[in-house]
């Protein structure tokens, strides 16, 4: 064998030069299919790091809502509850309990007066919302039922500034959803309008704590007191659904003297989610019932399947406990002093950010960030250069993830940035960011728009 064979018969023997044979090799890793061979555990781990880099970088995406850090210790705990079956209460009792516990929590921070809450964890919202509309629905027919009246045209009231989780339950549910229409003089639900929409086959409404386009907070005592004056004068009794998925966690901590939750008799139950200001990781969120009969009991399965007899009330019948114990270390963790600091630190970043950028000539802003720490603004009609979808474009160079996009029917017409502040973004970051919105508008405004640029509205997504 020659020198120069027995070099290149060595070199293909990468495992004995401790060389990862990622890099030794031009193979390309099957991306569709298995491979048809097993691989080491530090490769396969480094074939996926190395795809993942090429993701932003959480601490510069403004569009989401869920949590992107929690402390070491609290990704600790996730990682030693991995393999827990939240559903699995028989094997997991103390896992078990600690949900227990933080229902409890919610629930008191919400003024439930029941002293052993009504409630369960989800997968997040979506899921959470599902559970909410669904007791409406029964409560509604076992009401028409025992009055012998007819049960087939349920229908939910709502503004079209609902996350979309809402249609789909109707759409799933077989309910006609009502939807109120935003306008620029009413960017929020009303109760009026509300009122005009609800006959006696509205199973509920909907009313928005924190809405995912603007941040605002839908006037829930307004309605509330709208609809106590609908069933005392038409004897329709219509019962309020908050959907609270993120100022749920942020209305009892910012704006304790609010009154929004079960202090208002009209409601019933309210959705979190966990995964957004409840700062954990996705995905947990929470649902809550006034007392235990809003929750009808028909809906409630008892099942021994895992051993010992459970009950359960979901539409995921394997699902995280990890997350669950996450909640409860931030509970611990933090206390109400501790959620109060981090979500004001929160609030003062956004009204910083959205002061500067109402300052821009450039720019009007929808929402300031007084209420979620959350704010949204659109470009002054007379600016035709260049879009929110140009500007959202351009940031990305900097490693920005602004979101644009259009808003729901009536307001299709108007296109809007988004920016949500989280924990992580600090003061000198956000400083940052202004400066770089700043000059990218300079630039915008003075180079000529591309003969037939193509749309960009497709190509953005809506981030909840």
């Amino acid at each position: 064998m020659s020198p120069l064979h027995q070099r290149s018969h060595r070199a293909n023997h990468v495992d004995d030069l401790n060389v990862n044979p990622l890099y030794a090799h031009s193979t390309n890793v099957p991306r569709h299919r298995l491979p048809e061979n097993p691989m080491a555990p530090d490769t396969a781990l480094a074939v996926i790091r190395d795809e993942l880099i090429l993701d932003g970088n959480a601490r510069q995406n403004l569009a989401t809502f869920c949590t992107t850090w929690m402390e070491p210790q609290a990704g600790q705990l996730i990682a030693d509850c991995l393999a827990k079956n939240m559903i699995d209460k028989d094997e997991y009792p103390q896992t078990a309990e600690l949900e227990r516990r933080c229902v409890n929590i919610i629930a008191h921070l919400w003024h439930a007066t029941d002293p052993e809450a009504t409630g369960c964890s989800t997968t997040g919202s979506s899921e959470a919302v599902m559970l909410g509309g669904m007791a409406l629905k029964w409560r509604w027919r076992a009401r028409r039922r025992e009055a012998g009246l007819p049960i087939d045209r349920p229908n939910l009231v709502m503004g079209t500034n609902v996350h979309v989780c809402w249609q789909k339950f109707c759409r799933y549910w077989d309910v006609e959803p009502r939807l109120v229409p935003m306008t620029r003089e009413h960017m929020s639900l009303d109760g009026p309008r509300v009122v005009a929409q609800c006959d006696e086959n509205t199973i509920g409404v909907i009313a928005v704590l924190g809405s995912t386009e603007d941040g605002r907070y839908d006037p829930v005592a307004d309605i509330a007191a709208d609809l106590d004056r609908l069933a005392d004068e038409r004897g329709v009794d219509v019962p309020l659904h908050i959907d609270a998925a993120s100022g749920g966690f942020v209305a009892p901590f910012l704006q304790p003297h609010l009154v929004w939750d079960f202090q208002l008799p009209r409601v019933q139950s309210i959705n979190v989610s966990g995964h957004k200001y409840g700062l954990v990781y996705p995905g947990v969120g929470w649902v809550i019932w006034r007392e235990a009969a809003a929750l009808p009991e028909d809906l409630v399965f008892r099942c021994n399947v895992l051993g010992g007899d459970m009950a359960t009330f979901s539409l995921n019948f394997s699902r995280p406990g990890a997350q669950v114990a996450a909640q409860y270390y931030n509970f611990l963790r933090l206390g109400f002093e501790g959620y109060r600091r981090l979500l004001q630190t929160c609030q003062d970043v956004a009204v910083y950010l959205s002061g500067e950028l109402g300052k821009m000539e450039q720019f009007e802003l929808l929402s300031d960030g007084s209420d979620l720490p959350v704010f949204a603004f659109t470009l002054q009609p007379d600016i035709t250069n260049f879009t929110v979808f140009d500007l959202s474009d351009r940031l990305r160079q900097n490693g920005w993830q602004v979101p644009a996009y259009t808003l729901p029917p009536d307001l299709e017409h108007l296109a809007i940035m988004r920016i949500v502040v989280r924990p992580g973004l600090s003061m000198d970051l956000a400083s940052m960011l202004v400066a770089d919105i700043r000059r990218h508008v300079d630039h915008l405004v003075v180079t000529p728009q591309p003969e037939n640029a193509p749309a960009h509205h497709a190509a953005h997504a809506f981030h909840h």
